[in-house]
């Protein structure tokens, strides 16, 4: 919620107004408490767009179909006057996040708690139905959470099934990515109707179970040409409710459930309060409710009477202000949109936090998407942590863009957080392409950007000689083959033979100008020989047998391909050889172990990234992210989870200084912490590599081993490769 501006009105119609929830172009959506006590969403209009009758006569329309709403789960409407200088219309006030938000805070839901979820707001579709009306924008900023259950809001939509519409010709109307295909088609009135909203449920449902829309994400265009001519993406949905979602989805409005039978299908709508939400979501309802309940009385703005009885017309009062004090929104959406978990009361003052953006770039439908994912819930977790803490000096908010692994489309998205007024720094690409991209586009704004995944070399993202903008706390890929030459330096290997994968270009050709340079066992006379395969060949067995005729006492992969690294692993053991064999992070994929199988068994792996369960300081961590994630004691985090959870906290405490010293610009502020102060994780130490600090960077490097087919985590390169296996 934002303080009053002076030229804001004290008092509307006898509703008490406490502060602003949002403002847009219509009008401004306030908090206001009536003369009872009630807590209201009081959304008041603009009078110059109230003198366009066609515009008052949508809010009349929209005020009709809001009274005419009265089942348990929709905002009940309090009062409204459509015939007013400025129309205004009053709600109840939910105090609970959107369920845009809780899924941003908390992820995908789990099962039961969107069971009755989708009871509970089908209920109330179906009463919507019975009394004539089509919601027509039902999405997750749409619905509030309470203890109880969630409320459907925002009914500026809303019409009779069948009316004409009072909107633009051929206008759109919903949400791209919650609308239905006939919506999509800018279709005839009469074709929207309550199927629609199931349609448009559906979608929810699938968001709120898998934490991605079923249709992607991008361009208005490209979502709702997947909306009418592609079939939903439901991985992830559970399979109990998959059938149900999928005939919500389905094309043809005649093939579709009504809304009173998704919620027989889902059970029963009612149910006791709070438990029906997973942990962590009642405790954020129940301090956002205390701290609305804790709010001081606003000080008067505009010149009020306090004598002046309720009904005294409201033009005097306004007299007393300009004009401009009654500023926008275009519907309950617009307040709920520009909502954050910010926000929380401190001492007796019930004064709000601060609230800032942190912004999270990554892959989450793409090639990398399963280390995106990672990615995204280690951040996740250590911004909950910090929100939860007593002592936070701010609240921090995330903003989650999928860039599908696509340069073009980190650009965009890296352009899209830049809105964000709030926004101080971006966390997170997979990839050196989406990397640059996005950086590119931040850095012109001087806004930091930082992947643990990402290995951009110099020169590369725009700008880096005069201001640093990007952080790259990670090993550079070339160093990666450290690990399995200080392996065999340890065991006294002379002769190292490299198998060298030109599919993997510059790569694995400075891999083995590397080990040619820097050999294993260097003290003994090390010495390297380089056998290549071509590009357009899948043929190892050549270059194996050449390599193994020079005796080698141990074999090296240069490439980046988990396949080709299998292939060769199956014509290194199909031609007898026993000895130890390495490579890199890339090549550690799980289709590495399914091509070579058998073969595998035994491969070390150098890598930029740990297994926390094979740290005993990070026995806390491991903890909390299965809680949070309700991941089985054996199952393993996430590659790259670990070292996103320490970058979030090493922006975390660059962000707390910039705050505490009052900087002009937050971004900036991060930006140079970011370069003075590093962070001590529990995995290693996240600090800028320079030339002058290679050992730290060295630091990073980490052995692994497939033992039993599964890789296993053996620690710091340098003491596991002394350790042995």
């Amino acid at each position: 919620m934002q303080p009053l501006r002076k030229a804001d009105p004290s008092a509307i119609a006898g509703y008490r107004i406490l502060g602003r929830l949002g403002a847009g172009g219509m009008g401004v959506v306030y908090l206001a408490r009536s003369g009872g006590g009630a807590l209201a969403a009081l959304k008041l209009i603009r009078a110059e767009h109230a003198a366009d009758p066609g515009f008052r006569e949508r809010f009349r329309r929209e005020a009709r179909a809001a009274e005419r709403i009265t089942g348990r789960w929709v905002v009940r409407v309090l009062g409204s006057d459509p015939e007013a200088r400025e129309p205004w219309l009053a709600t109840e006030y939910v105090p609970g996040p959107s369920l845009a938000e809780a899924v941003a805070l908390h992820g995908a839901l789990p099962g039961p708690t969107v069971r009755a979820l989708g009871a509970r707001l089908a209920s109330a579709l179906a009463d919507m139905h019975d009394a004539g009306l089509v919601h027509r924008d039902v999405k997750p900023g749409n619905v509030l959470l309470a203890l109880d259950g969630p409320r459907l809001i925002d009914f500026g939509i809303a019409r009779s099934a069948g009316a004409t519409a009072l909107t633009a010709t051929d206008a759109m109307i919903g949400t791209p990515g919650f609308l239905a295909p006939e919506q999509a088609r800018v279709a005839g009135s009469g074709e929207v109707g309550p199927a629609s909203d199931v349609f448009s449920l559906g979608c929810v449902l699938a968001y709120t179970l898998t934490g991605e829309r079923p249709f992607g994400t991008g361009g208005v265009a490209a979502v709702v040409y997947r909306t009418v001519h592609k079939e939903p993406e439901l991985v992830g949905v559970p399979a109990a409710l998959l059938p149900l979602v999928a005939a919500c989805l389905a094309k043809d409005p005649a093939d579709r459930p009504t809304a009173a039978e998704v919620r027989a299908a889902l059970g029963d709508a009612e149910g006791p309060a709070g438990d029906w939400l997973p942990p962590g979501l009642p405790a954020l309802i129940a301090e956002r409710s205390s701290r609305v309940l804790d709010l001081p009385v606003a000080e008067p703005t505009m010149l009020v009477n306090p004598e002046q009885p309720p009904g005294i017309s409201r033009r005097r009062v306004l007299m007393a202000g300009s004009a401009a004090a009654v500023a926008g929104a275009g519907g309950l959406t617009a307040w709920l949109l520009s909502r954050t978990p910010g926000g929380t009361g401190t001492g007796v003052t019930g004064a709000p936090l601060a609230t800032y953006t942190i912004g999270v770039l990554t892959d989450l439908s793409g090639p990398t998407r399963t280390d995106g994912r990672g990615q995204e819930r280690g951040i996740r977790l250590a911004v909950e942590e910090f929100n939860a803490r007593a002592d936070r000096p701010f609240e921090v908010r995330l903003r989650v863009e999928d860039d599908g692994g696509k340069p073009a489309r980190a650009e965009a998205a890296a352009r899209a957080l830049l809105k964000d007024p709030r926004l101080v720094g971006v966390l997170g690409p997979t990839a050196t392409a989406t990397a640059i991209a996005a950086g590119d586009a931040l850095a012109a704004a001087g806004m930091p950007l930082a992947s643990v995944m990402a290995d951009v070399q110099a020169g590369q993202i725009k700008g880096q000689e005069t201001t640093l903008t990007y952080f790259q706390p990670r090993t550079l890929e070339d160093m990666m083959i450290v690990p399995f030459g200080r392996y065999l330096s340890e065991r006294g290997a002379v002769r190292t033979a490299v198998v060298e994968d030109r599919a993997a270009g510059r790569y694995s050709w400075l891999a083995v100008k590397n080990l040619k340079d820097y050999p294993p066992s260097p003290d003994k006379g090390g010495v390297v020989t380089s056998h290549a395969v071509e590009a357009d060949s899948e043929d190892f067995g050549p270059a194996v047998r050449a390599a193994l005729a020079t005796d080698p006492q141990g074999v090296m992969f240069a490439g980046v391909s988990p396949r080709r690294a299998a292939l060769c692993a199956r014509a290194l053991r199909d031609q007898g050889y026993r000895g130890p064999c390495g490579s890199v992070e890339f090549a550690l994929q799980p289709e590495f172990l399914a091509v070579a199988g058998p073969a595998a068994e035994g491969w070390f792996f150098g890598t930029g990234y740990v297994d926390p369960d094979g740290l005993p300081a990070a026995r806390r961590f491991t903890a909390a992210y299965r809680k949070r994630w309700r991941l089985a004691g054996t199952t393993p985090v996430e590659r790259f989870a670990t070292e996103a959870y320490e970058l979030t906290n090493w922006a975390l405490q660059a962000l707390r200084t910039a705050v505490s010293d009052n900087v002009e610009s937050l971004a900036t502020g991060v930006r140079n912490n970011l370069q003075r102060s590093p962070y001590a994780g529990f995995a290693k130490t996240y600090t800028v590599f320079t030339d002058k600090n290679r050992p730290t960077a060295l630091a990073g490097l980490f052995l692994w081993q497939v033992k039993g087919g599964v890789p296993r985590f053996l620690g710091k390169f340098d003491e596991a490769a002394a350790k042995g296996t």
